[in-house]
This record gives C-alpha cells, structure tokens and sequence, in this order.
C-alpha cells in the first residue's frame, strides 16, 4: 500500500534530525514495503557552502549519503511500524558509494531509496540521489533499529 507525499512538518515528526543536519524536505511518495522518493531542495544557505568550496559551491558527497540515509530512517520508520516509538535508526555501514555529478545551490534533489533486506531491527537499502534524472550519488547502507 502506498502513502501519498507528506510536508516537512510530517518529517520532523518522523525524524529526530533538525537544521542544520535535517536534509529532507518533504516525502514524495512512500511504499512502506519497499522504497520512498524524497526530495532536499538545495539553497546557497546551507552552512556547508561556506567553506565547500568558496567561489565555486558543492554539497559534499557525504551529506548526499546523509541524505539519503535520512529517506531510508523514514522509509523504516514507516514500514516497521515505529511511528511515535522514539526508536532511533542508526547508521551502521556504507557500501559502493559513487559520487557521478556535482550538485549545486538551487538544484531540487531527488532522494530515491529501496530495501535491499528488512528484518526486525537490521535493514539494508539501495540508494540514489539524482537532478532532473542525472544521478549524482548512489550507494547501498545497512542501518539499525534502536533496541
């Protein structure tokens, strides 16, 4: 079954995350079974520009990872029923992370993720982050459940 799209205010609910480390925007769609599109709209103002790289600024690579790793913990969130638990999603690994474009102030950042594996407390997703359909990232993650 899938959810229809949800604004910011539906995603600070969903994560613990806030400025300057929040880097969704809003949810897209969600298919609480298998994958979540989400998007980060990308503004000169984020903090990281100011020294990345000054004159000609990109949003590092990490953040993109970051990003994406924040559409899987709503992804999660949603899919293992955890809404209003409190549980946190850890980060636990990174794999195959490869940074194909550049990505830019002004630029609309299409966040795309999938399970890979969903158990009670371990997931593995596939990511994706792309601009108009240009992938700039992709990476596969495994996170974990707060016990």
């Amino acid at each position: 079954m899938s959810d229809t799209g949800f604004d910011l205010t539906k995603v600070l609910e969903l994560l613990p995350h806030r400025y300057p480390m929040l880097l969704v925007d809003r949810v897209v769609s969600l298919d609480p079974e298998s994958e979540i599109h989400a998007v980060k709209a990308v503004s000169f103002n984020e903090d990281f520009f100011q020294g990345h790289f000054p004159g000609k600024p990109i949003m590092p690579g990490v953040l993109q990872v970051e990003a994406l790793a924040q559409a899987a913990g709503l992804l999660a969130v949603k899919a293992l029923g955890l809404e209003g638990s409190g549980k946190l999603v850890y980060f636990l690994a990174i794999d195959q992370a490869k940074f194909r474009s550049p990505v830019e102030p002004g630029h609309l950042l299409d966040l795309k993720v999938k399970f890979i594996h969903k158990r009670a407390r371990i997931c593995k997703f596939a990511g994706e982050a792309s601009i108009d359909g240009t992938v700039t990232c992709e990476c596969e993650f495994t996170a974990m459940i707060e016990k």
